[in-house]
């Protein structure tokens, strides 16, 4: 159908046209959601996090470590859409370290204890979780 849509097209034009509808297919197959495993990880992560009692920097400003959930979501989803993150520790580096638009990297502070960076305190969940099964 692309094809056809092209035919019309001189030469240099058509080619163009059908090798952006290339590009465009094979960025479609390169999308793929995380393997099982891996959102199960994810979403236990996020889980734990949630119900931590922790507070989540981003940007400057503090949040409830519950109410980020939904945007850490929303960047899996956009590096899944473009078939970025295949893996758990993808994810906290890609997702869940830093703003993607200013650069700063995400904290993580429990109670009293000093803050640490989000990939710190996400990793050492990682590893806890793993270590239990």
């Amino acid at each position: 159908m692309a094809a056809h849509a092209t035919a019309a097209l001189p030469g240099p034009l058509r080619r163009l046209g059908l090798l952006l509808l290339a590009g465009v297919v094979a960025a479609a197959a390169t999308a793929a959601p995380l393997a099982p495993a891996a959102r199960a990880e994810v979403d236990a992560l996020l889980s734990r996090l949630e119900a931590s009692g922790c507070e989540f920097n981003r940007n400057g400003t503090w949040h409830k470590a519950a109410e980020v959930k939904p945007h850490l979501l929303r960047k899996l989803k956009y590096l899944e859409d473009r078939g970025a993150v295949q893996t758990t520790e993808q994810f906290i580096e890609l997702a869940a370290s830093g703003s993607s638009m200013t650069g700063e990297p995400y904290l993580v502070k429990c109670g009293n204890a000093a803050a640490v960076r989000s990939a710190t305190w996400l990793s050492a969940q990682l590893q806890a979780m793993r270590a239990a099964r």
